[in-house]
């Protein structure tokens, strides 16, 4: 089963700004739900909230990571750690037969998940923003495998591009 980091990240590490994202790439959303739909998406509550409507990502199943044992996500599945979530995303891989599970945000999830991921799929936001939430990699850790540059579409902020890194070495 492959852990697959999905992650815009701008030049300077930021990933988020006030729990929103500090850029605007429409181009970018057919990518990640290209990547994501049909599999278990693991992700924190901020990352849960800040999503539109406060509604579960279709076609997925979403898995919450959060410290509240209380908080409850209507079609959502609500864990308290880290080995839940990969339980339950690993027994819904199996049942939808796929071989991923996708992880997306926010950073403190990226953190607990770093040493497992497998794979990283980052749209490199071509840009500076101001933020209070950062991503970065070991990059002696993992070797970039694909880079397709991109500019901004007329519904984006910035030029992107998509890079894919994989683990130098098994975990």
């Amino acid at each position: 089963m492959e852990i697959v980091f999905v992650v815009a990240v701008a030049e300077n590490g930021v990933i988020g700004a006030g729990n929103a994202i500090p850029w605007r790439l429409k181009s970018d959303m057919a990518r990640f739900k290209a990547l994501t739909v049909g599999k278990p998406v693991i992700m924190g509550r901020k990352t849960f909230e800040s999503l539109p409507g406060r509604r579960p990502l279709p076609n997925r199943t979403n898995i919450i990571i959060t410290r509240d044992a209380d908080y409850r996500a209507a079609g959502a599945i609500v864990t308290t750690s880290a080995a839940d979530a990969g339980a339950v995303a690993r027994g819904d891989a199996l049942r939808r037969s796929v071989a991923e599970i996708a992880v997306i945000g926010g950073a403190e999830i990226y953190r607990q998940w770093l040493d497992r991921a497998d794979r990283l799929e980052i749209t490199e936001v071509h840009a500076r923003p101001d933020g209070d939430t950062h991503f970065a990699i070991d990059k002696t850790q993992w070797q970039e495998t694909e880079r397709v540059r991109h500019p901004a579409g007329p519904d984006d902020t910035a030029d992107y591009s998509y890079v894919t890194y994989r683990r130098r070495s098994p975990h």
